[in-house]
C-alpha cells in the first residue's frame, strides 16, 4: 500500500515538473497556454494576438489568383449516404492572364457522374464552390489582388451565391463576427470574451516542412458542458506562421454545426509557397458534408494543387 502511494506522488510531481515547461497567460481576458520553446523566445503574445485577429495575408494570397498565371491540378468527388461515389472531376486547368483580363483553360478533363448539368453547369454546389475559386470559365477583367476593405455579405444573394459567401465567411475570416449566418455568426467570433471563454488557445513553435513556424492552435475546452458544447463551431484551427515575415504558412480547420435548417461537417487543409512577393496558395484540401434545406445533403472531397505560376 505504502508503495503504491509512492508510485502516486511521483508520477503527480513529474506530471507537475512536465506542466510547469508550459506558462499559462492571460491576454485581454484571454488564457493563452505558451509552450516552453516560446517562453524562451520572448514573444509578444499581445501583438501575437492582435496579428491573428486582423490577419490579412490568408485573404490575400488567394486574391492573389486573380491577377497571376498559373496551373493547377484539380480532383473533385461527391458521396452518397453509402459513401460511394455519384459524380467526379479530374482535370488540368490553367489560368491566362493579359491586360488586366483573365480565363481558364482546360487542357484535361475527366468526369463521371452528373456533375455537370445539360447546360455544363456544375450540378452540386460544393463543385459551384470550387469552381469559384480557381476556375473563370469567361474572360473576368478589372479585378484586383487588394483586400482593403474588401467585405463579405450574403445581402441580396441567394441559392448558390449565398452558399459561396457562406464558406468564404467561414473560410477567410475565421475568429470573427460573421453576419447574415443564422444561428452561428456570433459564435466563431475566437477571440471575443464569451466566445473565447469556451477554447483552449496554444501558441508554439514548430517546423512545417522545413520552415521554422509559429503555431497557433485554438480548440474546444475539454470540460465544456454540454450546453456549452452546443454553441461550438470551430472544433479546431491551427495556423503556422513563418516566424520572420508572419506570413501563413499554412492553415487547418475543423469546423461543424447543426442549426436544424442546416448543418456542416467541414474539414479544410490549406499550404502556402511564394512565387516572388506573392503569397499563393500551394494545395488546398477539403472533406465537407453539408446539408441545406431545399437542396439534397451533399458530401465532397476535392484537393486542389496549384504550380507554374506567372506562366
Amino acid at each position: 500500500m505504502l508503495r503504491a502511494c509512492w508510485r502516486v506522488i511521483i508520477c503527480l510531481v513529474i506530471s507537475c515538473q512536465l506542466n510547469a515547461q508550459d506558462t499559462l497567460v492571460k491576454i485581454q481576458n484571454k488564457a493563452v497556454t505558451l509552450k516552453e520553446v516560446v517562453v524562451r523566445n520572448n514573444l509578444n503574445v499581445a501583438a501575437f494576438i492582435e496579428r491573428i485577429k486582423n490577419d490579412t495575408t490568408f485573404y490575400k494570397a488567394f486574391r492573389n489568383l486573380k491577377v497571376l498565371g498559373y496551373t493547377s491540378l484539380n480532383d473533385i468527388a461527391m458521396f452518397d449516404k453509402k459513401e460511394q461515389v455519384i459524380a467526379s472531376l479530374h482535370s488540368r486547368t490553367h489560368q491566362v492572364v493579359n491586360h488586366g483580363c483573365r480565363f481558364t483553360q482546360v487542357l484535361e478533363e475527366q468526369t463521371t457522374g452528373d456533375i455537370y448539368d445539360k447546360h455544363h453547369q456544375f450540378n452540386y454546389y460544393t463543385a459551384g464552390m470550387y469552381a469559384g475559386l480557381f476556375f473563370a470559365v469567361d474572360t473576368v477583367c478589372g479585378e484586383t489582388n487588394i483586400v482593403k476593405d474588401a467585405a463579405f455579405s450574403t445581402q441580396g444573394k441567394s441559392g448558390l451565391a449565398r452558399h459561396k459567401e457562406q464558406l468564404k465567411m467561414l473560410f477567410f475570416n475565421p475568429g470573427k463576427k460573421i453576419p447574415g449566418i443564422p444561428f452561428i455568426g456570433n459564435k466563431v467570433a475566437l477571440f471575443e470574451d464569451d466566445v473565447a471563454a469556451r477554447y483552449d488557445f496554444t501558441i508554439d513553435m514548430d517546423a512545417f516542412k522545413g520552415e521554422m513556424c509559429y503555431v497557433f492552435t485554438c480548440k474546444p475546452r475539454a470540460d465544456l458542458s454540454g450546453g456549452e458544447k452546443d454553441k461550438i463551431v470551430v472544433n479546431n484551427m491551427t495556423t503556422w506562421f513563418n516566424i520572420n515575415t508572419w506570413e501563413i504558412v499554412a492553415r487547418n480547420y475543423d469546423l461543424s454545426y447543426d442549426a436544424g435548417v442546416y448543418d456542416f461537417d467541414v474539414r479544410m487543409e490549406v499550404e502556402m509557397t511564394k512565387f516572388g512577393d506573392y503569397l499563393v496558395p500551394k494545395v488546398l484540401r477539403y472533406d465537407g458534408n453539408w446539408d441545406v434545406v431545399m437542396k439534397k445533403r451533399e458530401k465532397s472531397v476535392f484537393t486542389a494543387t496549384l504550380f507554374d505560376f506567372g506562366k
